[in-house]
């Protein structure tokens, strides 16, 4: 079976998360995505500590199922060989400052005339218009400034970013919607489109029903550590030998909670008998829970509340995770074959689509592991004119890697 972006090539400009992660998803799904680097290559390859035979965790987990290729933009050269990739694309990602791919002369408005089918992408801090069109911004600062770091820690604590760049890796995937829809849209118009991704506006986004919240009453939402505004309880708690976390939504979910508890008098009381109710005195139900909950272990209580159908998981670290049942039985850890270092741990994307499969993750590609390749079969270039442009520094081929 054919996955479902076979066909689509897709000129990849962009670096760091947002952007790779977005063409990540999209080769995936069966794209050709042509990544192209500048000779000292994306930033990410230099994040390391750690590191797998030199190549960086970051880079390899945002370019999987892609083809490398180095052009020096700075060289009218290599300018032509991204104007020709362009050209035989259908779409282009790129998230580089404002006003930059318009001075490398590879801005929408001039590509666009070149190939009028063509999607072009921007992920940009606050969008490619308006006033703050030229302002620079990265993933904690929006979340800062957009309101979402407030919401992270404890009340009687400081404001905290997510541990995770959670912007950067959801903007990338608010561009890949945008561009799924703007080629269906294609089919019937013909042409492409421009499509503009700011990270503020997702960061304000992902504050959702936070912000409609606020927008409603007038009310500044509190930072709530690990509860929750509208049900209750949701919290972590003790067992007698370690830390779950539980989330109660709804009546029906209390009641197989108490059961699960044995019924105990204490939970039959009016303070707790609704979930507005629960809302009011949840500091005084913690307390109640926590006792219940410290009489067992961590994996009586996780085994009592799974058959009694109650939403509740052990906190786990990383390394726990990774090696947990869950984790196995998902199957969402693999490897990936890499050209520097043979083979390469991967993380699939959290989907199966039955009639147009994801394809066979292949490892994220050596810097300039493409270059002669992609010269050759798509834009047909001649050995001579490859040869040449080496020669010149607009491209570069993988080097060889040491013994």
């Amino acid at each position: 079976m054919s996955a479902a972006l076979e066909g689509v090539r897709i000129a990849d400009f962009s670096h760091v998360f947002a952007g790779p992660y977005c063409t990540m998803i999209l080769a995936d799904m069966g794209a050709e995505v042509i990544k192209i680097e500048p000779p000292k290559g994306d930033a990410t390859r230099g994040y390391t500590p750690p590191d797998l035979g030199g190549e960086s965790p970051a880079f390899l987990s945002m370019n999987r199922n892609k083809k490398g290729v180095v052009l020096d933009l700075g060289t009218e050269e290599g300018r032509q060989v991204a104007r020709d990739i362009v050209a035989r694309s259908d779409v282009l990602m790129e998230n580089f400052a404002t006003g930059v791919m318009e001075r490398l002369g590879l801005g929408h408005e001039a590509l666009s005339e070149l190939n009028p089918r063509l999607i072009y992408c921007s992920i940009s801090a606050y969008g490619r218009s308006g006033s703050l069109s030229d302002r620079a911004g990265y993933d904690p600062v929006v979340q800062a400034e957009s309101g979402l770091m407030s919401l992270n820690g404890f009340a009687d604590g400081e404001p905290h970013k997510t541990a995770i760049a959670i912007v950067y890796m959801t903007t990338g995937m608010f561009a890949a919607h945008a561009i799924l829809a703007a080629l269906y849209a294609r089919t019937s118009s013909g042409r492409g489109q421009f499509i503009d991704v700011p990270l503020f506006d997702n960061a304000v986004n992902l504050s959702s029903y936070q912000t409609m919240n606020y927008l409603v009453s007038g009310v500044n939402p509190p930072r709530l550590g690990n509860n929750s505004p509208v049900v209750a309880p949701v919290d972590l708690f003790d067992t007698s030998d370690g830390k779950f976390f539980m989330t109660i939504a709804g009546d029906g979910v209390w009641n197989k909670l108490v059961k699960a508890l044995g019924s105990p008098p204490e939970l039959q009381s009016a303070d707790y008998s609704t979930n507005n109710a629960r809302l009011r005195n949840e500091p005084a139900l913690k307390v109640v829970l926590q006792r219940l909950f410290g009489q067992a272990t961590l994996a009586e209580w996780m085994a009592k509340l799974r058959v009694a159908g109650v939403p509740a998981g052990p906190v786990r670290s990383i390394a726990e995770a990774v090696n947990s049942p869950e984790m196995k039985a998902r199957g969402v850890i693999g490897s990936a074959p890499h050209t520097g270092v043979g083979t390469v741990p991967n993380l699939r994307m959290p989907m199966a689509m039955a009639g147009t499969p994801l394809i066979a993750p292949r490892g994220a590609p050596v810097l300039g592991e493409h270059t002669h390749a992609v010269l050759a079969d798509v834009l047909n270039y001649t050995a001579d004119r490859i040869a040449e442009l080496e020669k010149k520094g607009a491209i570069r081929k993988m080097s060889p890697r040491p013994a």
